[in-house]
């Protein structure tokens, strides 16, 4: 039986590697569209200054082919021509300037993409919420959004124009060539025809090069960022040379990653070189039996004419073949552009959502919260984490959410904080859907407060300015009495200004909790969500900072999810959670 679903399985993975290839593709194209606009300025300034390299060549070989038959005729050195000379130099500070501007223009184009496409990423990633990292490892998110949009520069100030320039130059530049020699001229056309060939046998193995070296580099970054998160465990447990051993693995897989792109670029490179040797051998043999023809015969004219159109060619050669080289180079921009689909493609969908009730919603003061008949399921094996959960919270009421630890009081935190969505049902805040409300409107109603709050390295003050970046001394002050932060404030040496290290090192658990409830006060939000405030504090600090919530919860809708036996302090509506079922409800709805 099995041997007969093989096939079948077989083909299924094939159709969603198939369509995953398109949607990378189809990214990848739109991020050209975008950004052909921008790189507009770098095409143009590109194909200029290969018009202006053959320009430029053109002035050698005048100079060049004159100077040949003066030594062949024996002319004097006053007959020789100044203008080749003086446009050459004029050509060259024309085409350094063209080159800055194009270089200049390239930068700017990167720039601008970077940023647009750094903010959708962080979009996506907000937009995810702490839900996402259930799905992707933190150190993963930060790749995505530093590392891969920075390897993205290439792709829009490089990749772009190249893919315009590799035809357009070249063709442009042959058209003065195929004038003044037919049979160069086809040479040089038939040995560019092959360049496209060998870039397409090595630009597929360059593409998957670059995804295995990023997701080694990912690899690399996410075990270098848990380690280091838990570097006390680690050596506690006496694993620092295996830790460290397996970080060397990583980091020399990259390495050997690395290598293995850059060999990929060089073959690349070596297929161009190829094609340019050849096409200057062919020519300067042609053009070679011509002028010996011509010197047995000692026809000067014509022999100035052949020497000048073949310097100017054998020039031109390598003018020609530079748009291609640089599409070369630039494809390895390309594959890091597919890498980088890749990662963003799994990231949600940054969403916009109706404004239409957020301006009233936001400026009410009195919120009611409605669940109805809300369902989700974190992982079908173990069951729903909510099963069909209806409740109401008036404006202004508190509820009291009981239950052990698995019963879905933090899943339901996190619905009503817009983390993550339910599979069926309806959350409403004053009758507005709770899915028609964006995430910023959404954060300026609600206060939440965890178990561990999240502190930034950083002064107590910053930390709790945080919730209210623009609020006064007063605002502050009211806020740290009211959370009762001045009480420890004296035995910290440089009280607001205390420096703290990340995670809150160097407050207890109950100082940190303090900080936290100081934020929600500043930030005076009608909504205000408690998910296990006071977990892994002693009766004495939980006692103390069920007080302080209780002067935060006036007049405020607040629900509270938690197991203490101090929740009995809140007074409101109660109600009982097993499984993801609700098995009590007292007190009024």
């Amino acid at each position: 039986m099995l041997n007969g679903l093989r096939p079948f399985l077989s083909g299924i993975n094939a159709y969603v590697m198939s369509g995953k290839k398109q949607a990378i593709r189809g990214w990848t194209r739109t991020q050209t569209r975008l950004g052909r606009k921008a790189a507009g300025p770098v095409m143009v300034l590109g194909i200029l200054s290969s018009l202006v390299g053959v320009a430029q060549a053109w002035c050698i070989a005048v100079v060049l082919g004159h100077a040949l038959i003066s030594l062949h005729s024996g002319l004097s050195p006053h007959s020789f021509p100044v203008w080749p000379i003086v446009s050459f130099l004029v050509l060259a500070l024309t085409r350094a300037c063209v080159v800055a501007g194009a270089d200049v223009a390239a930068a700017n184009a990167g720039i601008e993409a970077r940023r647009r496409l750094r903010g959708e990423v962080l979009g996506s990633i907000l937009a995810g919420g702490p839900a996402l990292l259930r799905q992707t490892h933190s150190g993963a998110l930060t790749s995505t959004a530093v590392d891969r949009i920075e390897a993205l520069d290439g792709f829009f100030g490089r990749w772009i124009p190249a893919s315009v320039t590799w035809i357009a130059a070249p063709a442009l530049v042959l058209i003065p060539v195929y004038i003044i020699q037919p049979r160069a001229g086809l040479v040089l056309g038939l040995c560019g025809l092959a360049v496209p060939f060998g870039q397409a046998i090595f630009g597929i193995g360059a593409a998957v090069a670059s995804r295995n070296q990023f997701l080694a580099m990912t690899r690399l970054q996410a075990r270098f960022l848990d380690r280091v998160k838990g570097i006390a465990t680690i050596v506690l447990a006496g694993r620092t040379e295996d830790e460290t051993q397996r970080l060397a693995d990583a980091a020399d897989e990259l390495r050997q990653r690395t290598m293995k792109v850059l060999r990929v670029a060089f073959l690349s490179s070596a297929s161009i070189d190829a094609a340019m040797v050849i096409a200057l051998i062919v020519v300067a043999i042609m053009d070679g039996k011509v002028a010996l023809a011509l010197q047995a015969e000692n026809a000067s004219p014509q022999l100035e004419h052949v020497l000048t159109s073949s310097l100017f060619v054998l020039l031109v050669i390598p003018e020609f073949f530079a748009p291609l080289r640089a599409l070369a180079l630039a494809y390895q921009d390309r594959a890091h552009a597919q890498g980088a689909a890749t990662a963003v493609l799994d990231l949600p969908a940054a969403q916009s959502h109706p404004a239409l009730e957020e301006q009233q919603l936001a400026s009410e003061r009195a919120i009611s919260i409605t669940l109805d008949q809300v369902c989700f399921t974190w992982d079908p094996a173990r069951g729903q984490a909510l099963d069909n959960i209806s409740f109401k919270v008036p404006a202004g009421e508190t509820v009291i959410l009981t239950g052990a630890s698995g019963s879905g009081k933090s899943t339901l935190m996190e619905l009503l904080l817009g983390f993550i969505k339910p599979e069926s049902g309806q959350i409403r805040l004053n009758e507005t859907p709770l899915e028609t409300i964006s995430s910023d409107a959404l954060s300026r109603i609600i206060s939440w407060i965890g178990q561990k709050p999240t502190l930034f390295a950083g002064t107590l003050r910053d930390n709790i300015l945080f919730a209210h970046p623009d609020a006064d001394e007063q605002t502050l002050m009211a806020a740290v009495k009211a959370a009762a932060v001045d009480q420890f404030l004296p035995s910290l040496p440089e009280g607001l200004e205390t420096r703290i290290g990340e995670g809150g090192f160097g407050l207890s658990g109950g100082q940190a909790q303090r900080i936290a409830i100081a934020r929600a006060y500043l930030k005076n939000a009608p909504v205000l969500l408690l998910d296990e405030p006071t977990a892994h504090l002693d009766p004495e600090t939980e006692k103390s900072i069920f007080e302080s919530l209780q002067q935060l919860a006036l007049n405020k809708t607040v629900i509270l999810a938690t197991h203490s036996a101090a929740a009995h302090m809140f007074n409101g509506q109660q109600i009982g959670l097993q499984n993801g079922k609700i098995i009590f409800q007292q007190g009024a709805a």
